[in-house]
């Protein structure tokens, strides 16, 4: 027999959508740590593989601390005060400090709770759009790997493999189960994804002897393509390519931006493949109306 908090939670959109934007904004304050951290871990990583590799030893001054996602404790990269849990609440601490160490009054990018708050309402929308079942869950999961992607290639135009390849595999394996997808969809929509990108790299490297983008971007369409089946993927390159074109010329225009400075896709794939995740069918339908009209 049901509780009444579970059929409350089953029947209450409003209290559905409040419960995953907390949830939401709490991932997303760790999704800011690893867009910080990962990338230098990686790199930490490289420069002991190339020593081990070449047969150098790193010099000792050059080595160091344990670094990972936990350690050290989150702290003001100015002044090295630790940040108390009070001070690390998501988005509320950031209002209760003006956007300052309480220490040293350095300014608090405002990557931080921009993130948070995102991702509250990309959780929201999930969980209203889904109710509780297994895809919402899954859903989640997707929507917040796709964020933390996004976060990281905006900042250092890299798609690290540790998440990038997770998420193909993870997937395929929800799509045993046929969540969003049947397993045969899922599996063509990998090879497809990756393919298609693939082609598109050594055409323009072909004609231009530029890279018109990275190997990360084909991993990320090949994830994509094994969580949602081929059939999303025209959406995803059609809304990714409008999505990359508006921002990029407003960029351009608006922020002086130079046009020929490197713009990530990532992040663009990343909102295509929410999007399509959540009304990819509504948007191919449309479109195959209007085709067909």
């Amino acid at each position: 027999m049901s509780s009444p908090t579970t059929e409350l939670l089953l029947y209450s959109r409003p209290l559905l959508g409040a419960v995953a934007f907390l949830l939401g904004a709490i991932v997303g304050s760790f999704i800011n740590v690893i867009s910080l951290r990962l990338p230098k871990m990686m790199e930490k990583s490289w420069r002991s593989q190339c020593c081990e590799l070449l047969g150098v030893q790193e010099q000792t001054e050059n080595k160091e601390p344990l670094y990972n996602l936990a350690f050290p404790a989150s702290h003001c990269p100015n002044c090295q005060h630790k940040i108390r849990w009070w001070e690390n609440i998501p988005v509320i601490s950031y209002v209760v400090l003006m956007g300052k160490c309480s220490n040293c009054k350095q300014v608090i990018s405002i990557q931080y709770p921009l993130v948070e708050i995102l991702t509250g309402i990309f959780s929201a929308a999930v969980v209203w759009q889904m109710g509780i079942s297994m895809q919402a869950g899954a859903a989640l999961m997707l929507t917040w790997g796709l964020i933390t992607l996004a976060t990281i290639d905006s900042k250092t135009q890299f798609l690290p493999d540790d998440i990038t390849l997770p998420l193909i595999w993870i997937g395929l394996a929800v799509n045993i189960f046929s969540v969003f997808t049947s397993l045969e969809d899922a599996v063509v929509g990998a090879i497809a994804g990756y393919l298609s990108l693939w082609m598109v790299f050594w055409v323009y490297k072909a004609l231009t002897q530029k890279e018109g983008m990275g190997y990360g971007d084909f991993k990320l369409l090949a994830a994509l393509g094994a969580w949602m089946g081929w059939q999303a993927l025209p959406v995803i390159i059609l809304l990714s390519s409008l999505f990359g074109t508006l921002i990029g010329v407003a960029l351009i225009v608006f922020k002086a931006r130079d046009s020929q400075v490197p713009i990530p896709f990532g992040p663009y794939l990343a909102i295509a493949g929410w999007v399509s995740l959540l009304w990819g069918s509504a948007i191919l339908n449309k479109f195959n109306s209007f085709y067909l009209f």
